[in-house]
């Protein structure tokens, strides 16, 4: 039924140079490939003793800074004319109060009972970016000072090839409004629309204890996929982050303790975690190295990975408020409005991996939905992997935060815990 696109050749050659696990490019049948470096090539074809092609990645990421698009995007927007800017992807702001201004003030934008309009960021930079992540030891090494403030300043200039556009945000709890008989806490509008909707009375009281999430909350969401998707066989919940900007606690991040810390700030941009690529390569770090796995420790050989792994599996990120969420919503976009759109590579590189996500451009016709003033026992459920390639159902949803401008002055930001998990058929 699955697709293969993958060059065999490269993949096998590279798979035969190293022990490391490169996946075949598993593209949905019918979209364009993707904006990556090397064709879509994951970075572990370029394995050196270990590495995971983590060297190739910082080679290929101090190249395109040099190469110097990025910067030339940069001047553009920063030399276009004030206020609006006219893209080959629509009106587009560089402020958000610009933006704001902008949908309050037309009359062609119409909102729809339950929605709002409001800005949404997205990349307006179609090359594949690297992001070095805090943990990389080249942040830490004397002799690579210079290579560190090149790939710092890069960090920083991300977010400057980003613009706001004005969307609509449709009520995700009336999808079956706009899709007669779909209902939005079922796996048909997962499948469907790669977002969904499910309810939880959680033991778990306080989401700031990282001990207490993994022994609480990780097994009461575990319950809950396996009671959403009838078909599926075991889930594994394999780390969490938390989110709530007013936090006055330690924020401290430390992986060994399996503690993520807490978020200060909310990820203000249009993108999905996983890709063809690291969809396959995530569950299989989980599975055989559970690197990185604050959840069950698993003890698969490859070969018994390779196996589980022939059949359907899916990603699922699940975010739950711990109070009703007033401000800074977490939003979704439904796979079929943008099924036919290539996405484009994020490379996080780490000392010993290379993560792989995705950015994507903006497009009018991109499907909203939000979960307004979602309640401390509703979890949104959206999809960030599926293996099933033949178009028959979503792949992905990408997401992000927003500002909502029809909150109050006073609203509260958002306070939540979101899972990161697979779920196998």
């Amino acid at each position: 039924m699955s697709q293969l696109f993958a060059d065999s050749k490269i993949a096998a050659n590279a798979d035969r140079a190293s022990s490391a696990y490169v996946p075949p490019l598993q593209r949905t049948e019918g979209q364009p490939p993707p904006i990556a470096a090397h064709g879509g090539l994951s970075y572990m074809a370029f394995d050196q003793g270990g590495d995971a092609g983590t060297a190739k990645a910082i080679e290929d990421a101090l190249a395109e800074i040099a190469e110097g698009e990025g910067q030339r995007v940069i001047e553009m927007i920063e030399k276009a004319p004030p206020g609006p800017i006219k893209t080959r992807w629509g009106i587009a702001f560089r402020e958000w109060d610009e933006c704001v201004a902008y949908i309050r003030n037309s009359n062609s934008i119409k909102v729809p009972a339950g929605g709002v309009a409001l800005p949404l960021p997205y990349t307006v930079h179609e090359r594949p970016t690297y992001s070095i992540v805090p943990s990389n030891a080249v942040w830490h090494d004397p002799a690579r000072a210079e290579t560190a403030a090149i790939l710092r300043q890069n960090e920083k200039d991300n977010r400057r090839r980003d613009l706001f556009f004005p969307m609509v945000l449709r009520d995700a709890r009336r999808i079956g409004e706009y899709y007669p008989g779909l209902k939005p806490d079922s796996p048909e509008c997962m499948d469907k629309l790669g977002l969904s909707l499910a309810h939880l009375e959680s033991k778990c009281t306080n989401i700031y204890d990282s001990e207490e999430v993994e022994r609480v909350y990780y097994p009461e969401i575990e319950k809950l996929l396996l009671d959403f998707f009838p078909d599926a066989t075991d889930a594994l919940v394999y780390n969490h982050d938390v989110f709530d900007k007013d936090y006055t606690g330690d924020r401290t991040e430390n992986q060994e303790a399996k503690n993520p810390g807490v978020n200060g700030n909310y990820a203000m941009l249009v993108h999905n975690d996983l890709n063809d690529n690291s969809g396959r390569v995530r569950c299989r770090e989980l599975l055989t190295k559970n690197l990185r796995n604050f959840g069950r420790t698993q003890n698969y050989t490859e070969e018994e990975a390779d196996a589980k792994m022939s059949r359907r599996f899916m990603s699922i990120n699940l975010a739950k408020p711990i109070e009703t969420i007033e401000q800074y919503p977490f939003v979704l976009c439904a796979w079929p409005s943008f099924a036919d759109q290539p996405y484009i590579n994020n490379y996080r590189i780490y000392d010993d991996r290379v993560g792989e996500t995705t950015r994507f451009t903006h497009r009018p016709n991109h499907e909203w939905y939000w979960f307004p003033q979602q309640k401390s026992n509703e979890v949104s459920m959206l999809k960030c992997y599926d293996s099933v390639t033949d178009g028959s159902v979503s792949r992905w949803s990408f997401h992000s935060a927003c500002i909502d401008p029809t909150a109050p002055a006073n609203a509260r930001c958002r306070k939540n815990v979101v899972v990161r998990s697979f779920v196998f058929f």
